[in-house]
């Protein structure tokens, strides 16, 4: 038996019902400095083991951590990114919302982690251990101890989820994934070669270009995740869903293929934006591919129309999209910080990771002609929206009823008069939100509290 299983299986009073301990910013930088003297050799050096203890929201960007110990500590929005963690135990860790990027996580462990909606994009996990984790009490009665939520049940394992997270461009070379759960992650032009992804979890996942070469998806759940470009050579897929993963696209429109040049279909949607549509055209670039345009958020887009158009992974920051049409669109993993969406219509868009930090979704005001004042609320009902971040964001009288919003984050988001009726909400972040006049059904309300 490996110390990372002794570790397992012996995880001690400190995983109990009793809440962590919580370690502030100044404790973490004298055990730091204390661990940057290890490995360097020089006396008063000690290795850093923060096992079961609270480590949320703490500052660890740029440090080598390498051989260090964190088994069962909660390091939810924590400042990971441009590290060291070379075989560093993760062990049962919760990391939810982190930001793991560019970071050396190489021959790391993972097991039983939960690194939902974290980000990881850069970073490198070769020959990283992502499998299923057991996690006994000490007085082996073979009752796992969920050290997250301090309840026990009799499960013999504990997932690894990156569900949601952003893992663009990682190496997951030879990672030992089986049974994780990457559903909804982006894993677009990923190395995932020569890795060991039986059972895995894939559903709507990003692995456009993603090369798996030699990895074993075997019993792999593929459901609408989108394998457009992917290598698959030497992939074993004996009992996977393949065939219900996304192959290949439907031809979609470019604007090469429009009949008039790009500034001149531009000069006419400005003139019927001006004159309320008695001159000029409205810009329609409906079932458009828009994922290789260049400086799109430059461009002025109040009030187009744009559905069932793909943006996935676009640069929309601070673009203009007020009162656009954009139902049924996909945004995945975009960025849209500070974009203007007020009064725009998103209807059953697709918007899983996409960044909308101070984001304006909300109502358009217009005046009558007897002086009374009539308001055009954001449309977002039906939209998919997991894991997409509405931080510092504006949606004050939106509609999105009916929306999956499961691990979104409303961190003092505006949600004044907002309708989330029928809305999903497992796990959403609704710290510091504004809540005033919000509909949201019952079963989420103590949610908002927290």
């Amino acid at each position: 038996m490996t110390d990372s299983d002794k570790t397992a299986d012996n995880a001690g009073t400190s995983a109990q019902d009793d809440a962590l301990e919580k370690v502030t910013q100044q404790q973490l930088d004298v055990l730091l400095a204390k661990h940057k003297k290890y490995l360097n050799g020089v006396t008063g050096g000690l290795r850093i083991t923060l096992k079961f203890k609270d480590l949320s929201n703490l500052d660890f960007r740029k440090m080598d951590l390498s051989q260090a110990d964190f088994t069962g500590s909660i390091l939810k929005d924590a400042k990971l990114n441009n590290c060291n963690f070379t075989t560093v135990s993760f062990f049962a860790c919760d990391m939810r919302n982190a930001d793991l990027s560019n970071s050396n996580f190489s021959r790391a462990d993972f097991r039983g982690a939960y690194v939902a909606g974290a980000n990881l994009s850069g970073a490198d996990l070769a020959s990283a251990d992502l499998r299923q984790g057991k996690v006994l009490k000490k007085n082996d009665a073979g009752i796992l101890d969920d050290i997250k939520s301090g309840k026990s049940d009799k499960r013999d394992n504990q997932k690894t989820i990156f569900s949601g997270a952003r893992m663009d461009k990682t190496n997951l070379s030879g990672v030992q994934a089986g049974g994780a759960d990457f559903s909804d992650a982006d894993l677009s032009g990923v190395n995932i070669q020569e890795a060991n992804m039986k059972d895995v979890n894939l559903e709507g996942a990003n692995l456009a270009k993603a090369d798996m070469t030699g990895t074993d998806l075997s019993g792999a759940n593929l459901q609408s995740s989108i394998m457009t470009g992917t290598k698959l050579a030497r992939v074993e897929t004996r009992g996977a869903n393949i065939e219900a993963a996304i192959m290949m696209e439907a031809p979609a429109k470019t604007l090469q293929d429009m009949d008039q040049s790009v500034m001149d279909v531009l000069k006419d949607h400005m003139d019927w934006v001006t004159t309320a549509g008695k001159k000029g055209k409205q810009l329609d670039l409906s079932n458009f591919d828009l994922r290789n345009v260049n400086k799109l958020n430059q461009y002025p887009l109040t009030a187009i129309r744009a559905i069932k158009t793909n943006f996935m992974n676009q640069n929309l920051e601070k673009g203009s999209m007020q009162s656009a049409v954009l139902d049924q669109s996909d945004f995945r993993s975009s960025n849209m910080k500070e974009i203007d969406l007020r009064g725009a219509s998103l209807k059953e868009a697709i918007l899983t990771r996409a960044d909308l930090t101070g984001a304006n979704l909300s109502a358009l005001v217009f005046k009558n002609a007897d002086g009374s004042k009539r308001l055009k609320p954001a449309q977002l009902s039906g939209a998919k929206m997991r894991y997409v971040v509405f931080q510092d964001a504006n949606l004050a009288y939106a509609n999105l009823k009916g929306a999956d919003l499961s691990f979104a984050v409303f961190i003092n988001c505006n949600l004044k008069n907002a309708d989330l009726t029928d809305a999903k909400l497992d796990n959403a972040d609704f710290r510091d939100a504004i809540l005033d006049n919000t509909k949201i059904d019952p079963q989420y309300r103590e949610q908002t509290k927290s």
